[in-house]
């Protein structure tokens, strides 16, 4: 922690995920995805976690593993040590595969909505839209939420 305010003092997306929300999602909130005889190599909260960082930094899998190797707000977003060697970058396609299945993509999502509204992130303001075809602006205000 003291590393990643050091490197970066304002902080950057990767960390204020974890100082604002203390994380998106638990592994609790990911029961019945793996089969009870194992467990998961990976936290699949953090594989979540590093699936939203990868979107908002527009990653390929192999780039977004190299993050979680390598970028310490990646480390502290994760709540990993800097040592940690990080994952191979399948587990990702992995993940998104267990993923698509049924509506747990949805299930995620207003789970992480709920939690961005109860942190006072994000408000609904008015019905949503989810046909729109454009770009949308850097203040999300034609999904009908403000940040």
């Amino acid at each position: 922690m003291r590393v990643a305010r050091a490197a970066n003092p304002k902080g950057t997306p990767a960390m204020w995920v974890r100082d604002r929300l203390e994380g998106l999602w638990s592994d609790e909130d990911f029961v019945g995805w793996y089969p009870r005889d194992g467990r998961p190599a990976w936290s699949p909260a953090q594989l979540a976690t590093v699936c939203v960082l990868q979107f908002l930094d527009n990653l390929s899998d192999r780039q977004a593993a190299e993050a979680v190797r390598c970028r310490i707000d990646y480390k502290y977003a994760l709540g990993l040590e800097l040592e940690d060697p990080g994952f191979h970058h399948s587990m990702l396609s992995d993940f998104r595969d267990r993923l698509a299945e049924d509506d747990r993509a949805d299930r995620l999502l207003d789970l992480m909505l709920a939690r961005l509204k109860e942190a006072g992130l994000v408000k609904a303001r008015g019905r949503q839209r989810t046909d729109s075809t454009g770009c949308c602006p850097q203040d999300g205000s034609s999904l009908g939420w403000s940040w």
